[in-house]
């Protein structure tokens, strides 16, 4: 939905906020400059600036939008706190973005919220974890389920060329409940995990999607057990890599052989710790940037384009073995 030059006491606001350098959240935002004064005003609803996964979201929206003088940017922080996050939202539909990108941190909550934008003709773009109702413009987003069943396919394979047979000791570490992504990855994964009888989850234990929290939880789980562990399966990187650091310090022999899985797999954060041995695999949860600046633009700026309902972007494994063959 395109209107325009926005209002002149937004695009003061958004200008002043172009030339502090700085937007809500402390993210240099794109935006007008020099002789192009700013169209439109794309506001980004983040959930957690404080998730490694969403610092570099953020960082890659900001350069893609950057490309684009005719958009100021705009980026809240949600930090972890539904309710802080509906309250933003509620101030950026207030402001009448030409176009509203949300993130949201639970899938209930912030289902009413979004449908207020919409009702008021506000063009809004649902990334990556779903809501309760369809109030949105279009869903870009990656299959969870699928990434959990990848997952368990991977534990399978791991366990059996290590134990001789699907069998094994596994300890999941789940993101928050509530979100659908946790349930998601834990569905797809015990989907492929409930096959194998001989496969038993000693440990589930909530980190939050952190790393710290997910530490803590990994102690109960090595204390619980006694360190009889085969498998950790942590919903994201962070919290896989935090089972990591515990085991290590607890045993560093047994930190070799248990087989660490994570989610997210960032190049310098997922990949990089299976690249060094920490993680046996990661598996890639796009960053969704790309598309969303792709068909937000195309809103912006063509009247006539009708997004799809929902886009499902690829995911895949990042393992030792992959990881060699793009150098080869």
């Amino acid at each position: 939905m395109q209107r325009g030059l926005i209002t002149a006491a937004v695009l003061a606001v958004s200008l002043c906020l172009v030339g502090c350098g700085k937007t809500e959240s402390g993210n240099a935002p794109a935006g007008a400059s020099g002789e192009q004064a700013a169209k439109y005003l794309v506001i980004f609803s983040q959930c957690n600036n404080a998730e490694p996964y969403r610092a570099e979201q953020n960082k890659q929206f900001a350069a893609a939008f950057a490309r684009y003088p005719q958009v100021v940017f705009v980026i809240t922080d949600g930090q972890a706190d539904a309710a802080k996050q509906i309250s933003q939202i509620e101030n950026a539909i207030q402001r009448q973005p030409d176009l509203l990108i949300v993130a949201p941190l639970e899938r209930n909550s912030l289902t009413a919220v979004m449908g207020k934008a919409m009702e008021a003709g506000i063009p809004t773009i649902c990334l990556e974890r779903d809501i309760a109702q369809p109030n949105y413009t279009t869903f870009i987003s990656c299959d969870n389920v699928e990434i959990g069943r990848m997952a368990g396919r991977f534990i399978v394979e791991q366990l059996t060329k290590k134990n001789g047979s699907p069998k094994g000791r596994v300890v999941e570490l789940t993101g928050m409940k509530g979100v659908k992504a946790a349930g998601d990855r834990h569905d797809g994964a015990y989907e492929i995990l409930d096959k194998y009888p001989e496969i038993e989850t000693v440990f589930s234990g909530t980190g939050n999607w952190f790393q710290n929290e997910a530490m803590t939880r990994m102690e109960e789980a090595y204390n619980a057990t006694e360190g009889r562990i085969d498998v950790v399966y942590g919903h994201n990187d962070p919290m896989a890599y935090g089972a990591y650091l515990v085991v290590k310090e607890k045993n560093p022999e047994l930190a070799k052989q248990v087989i660490f899985v994570g989610v997210d797999g960032l190049p310098d954060e997922g990949q990089e710790y299976v690249r060094k041995g920490y993680l046996s695999a990661t598996f890639i949860y796009p960053l969704c940037v790309d598309k969303a600046v792709e068909v937000g633009m195309k809103i912006l700026e063509d009247k006539d384009f009708k997004p799809k309902t929902t886009y499902i972007l690829p995911s895949a494994a990042v393992t030792p073995e992959t990881l060699a063959a793009k150098t080869d």
